[in-house]
């Protein structure tokens, strides 16, 4: 089977690219032929034989000339249509993968996978992997400028981003946000896609709000690579690891932090919020961590906190500390508690309850003995990896 993946950003940027890379590698392990379709840049890692590319678009650089394009650029490219049909006529794939494609390469490869799927001499299907909430919200998120989950977009309503700012606060973002999902509702566009994956049973319900995709809908969790045997000795310590910001409930655990000076923490990763958790005494700030330093924190930590205050979908932090057998205490929302067996593998409570977090914390903090047996559960719990994933997607390809 020959499959175009198709993904704005072709190099290491976010889980993203790092699921169509592994997924990739893996389709061509299993006898599949893979190449990718996006945007050009300096540390691209990925691509296809005809050598085509849309020219990168750097929103926080570039020239000042270059910048007055990309209102029109972010709704309609018709550089990224062009290309791409280049792209399919030379490679002439069976499946063409969409994934992330708002703002950078936008609809307009859709139009040109419809055009070469007219004319060409076999079946062309189009897959789309929702990694967010691109095609129901403006903003991808679902969250507003106030720091609370809001669904005003959903049923097509999405006007209501550009009256809230909902993109980075920005009238101006905001208002071509609205302006490129409300074309291409109007358009139909998205009626040419034959399936959509969605990566956790929360986000299909998002998108089964649209009628065009309620009957096109999979549900299928992400994989994640099982870990090296090698088991390391837990110790005492609380462990977060991921974006330093609010939208993932920073300042919320930097308060429970406060409340139990006899608990440490430690914290790493990145973000706004840094200075904030360095000036509390009992969180240790050790910095973004990969590989195998950020393996051995989280295998040695007694469990984990994602106190995530927007609707996630299927987010790796989780996945990794239950596949090192460290239990997650996590917020009750989007796909969280699709990932957690509260009770056996962790404990959920509800976003933003500061109360509810402490003593969720103290519960596993002090009762050693149910904290062993969630870390027992979890060392027993297993996710699909990239092999167990990839046999599920090609059925799917194949179903279409």
């Amino acid at each position: 089977m020959k499959i175009l993946m198709v993904n704005k950003f072709l190099h290491p940027n976010g889980g993203s690219e790092t699921y169509i890379f592994k997924l990739g590698e893996q389709l061509r392990a299993l006898g599949h032929e893979v190449q990718y379709f996006g945007m050009e840049h300096e540390g691209r890692c990925v691509g296809n034989h005809a050598e085509q590319y849309t020219q990168d678009m750097d929103f926080h650089g570039g020239s000042k000339l270059g910048k007055l394009t990309y209102p029109v650029k972010t709704v309609y490219s018709s550089e990224a249509r062009r290309k791409m049909k280049n792209v399919l006529s030379d490679f002439k794939p069976d499946i063409i993968h969409i994934n992330n494609f708002n703002y950078q390469l936008t609809p307009s490869i859709i139009y040109a996978a419809q055009d070469y799927r007219k004319h060409a001499d076999k079946k062309l299907k189009i897959i789309f992997t929702a990694h967010d909430y691109q095609l129901v919200c403006p903003n991808h998120m679902m969250f507003d400028v106030s720091g609370n989950t809001c669904e005003d977009c959903i049923g097509g309503h999405f006007i209501n981003c550009a009256k809230k700012n909902c993109i980075h606060s920005s009238k101006a973002k905001s208002i071509v946000g609205t302006a490129e999902a409300t074309l291409y509702k109007a358009l139909g566009t998205y009626k040419y896609i034959d399936e959509i994956i969605c990566c956790s049973e929360f986000l299909k319900s998002k998108m089964d709000t649209n009628p065009v995709f309620a009957e096109k809908t999979f549900e299928l969790h992400n994989f994640i690579d099982k870990p090296r045997k090698t088991q390391y000795q837990k110790k005492d310590y609380v462990l977060y690891f991921g974006r330093f910001s609010e939208e993932k409930g920073i300042k919320t655990l930097i308060n429970v932090c406060k409340l139990l000076p006899e608990v440490q923490f430690i914290f790493a990763g990145s973000g706004a919020l840094e200075d904030e958790i360095n000036k509390v005494s009992n969180i240790k700030n050790v910095g973004f961590k990969t590989g195998e330093e950020l393996e051995q924190l989280i295998s040695e930590a007694r469990f984990s906190v994602y106190p995530s205050e927007w609707y996630e979908n299927c987010p790796f932090s989780v996945m990794e500390s239950i596949i090192h057998g460290t239990p997650v205490v996590g917020s009750d929302i989007g796909g969280i508690p699709e990932l957690i067996d509260s009770g056996k593998t962790g404990e959920l409570f509800c976003p933003k309850n500061e109360q509810e977090l402490r003593d969720k914390i103290i519960k596993l903090w002090e009762d050693k003995d149910k904290n062993d047996n969630y870390i027992q559960n979890c060392r027993n719990a297993s996710f699909d990896d990239a092999e167990e994933y990839c046999r599920k997607l090609i059925a799917i390809y194949s179903e279409v």
